[in-house]
């Protein structure tokens, strides 16, 4: 019979683990080329972050980590996935609050990529403009740059 918990992490390392997951995912994302294996470990890797982030993170981490769970699901063209984390990322954002000014232009701009890949035009530029509006807002030109490079990648 399987245990009924998973082994305890201490806080820290938990922690560690979860940011490594994340960045070991934009690694992937950012290979030129993926063998079929690399995209598995690419999904799983972003999969595990978020639950991690759900351990020991607050509610702006664990949208940050649907946020990435929707961009690997839009990269691998899933795009039932890639809209159900991107929603998913808006309504923890909605819900608890606590995050920073550039937040919901990622949200939008994961919606937007998502419908996107759903080849829903509609509801992709619907989401373009809610993103590039919510970027009016976003004060740091260090913060805001790579949201705007990241909407000019959706087609």
């Amino acid at each position: 019979m399987p245990p009924t918990r998973l082994p305890d992490l201490d806080r820290e390392t938990e922690r560690r683990l979860a940011a490594g997951l994340f960045n070991e995912t934009w690694r992937l994302l950012d290979m030129p080329k993926r063998l079929p294996e690399q995209d598995d470990e690419m999904l799983h890797a972003a999969h595990a972050s978020r639950y991690h982030w759900g351990n020991v993170g607050e509610p702006v981490t664990w949208a940050r980590g649907e946020w990435l769970c929707s961009r690997v699901y839009a990269v691998l063209r899933r795009p039932s996935s890639a809209i159900w984390h991107a929603h998913r990322c808006l309504e923890l954002l909605t819900e608890f609050g606590g995050r920073e000014d550039w937040d919901e232009a990622s949200a939008y701009e994961a919606l937007a990529r998502a419908y996107s890949v759903a080849g829903s035009k509609k509801e992709r530029d619907v989401w373009l403009a809610r993103a590039r509006e919510a970027l009016t807002s976003v004060t740091s030109a260090e913060d805001r740059e790579p949201i705007e490079e990241d909407l000019k990648s959706i087609k």
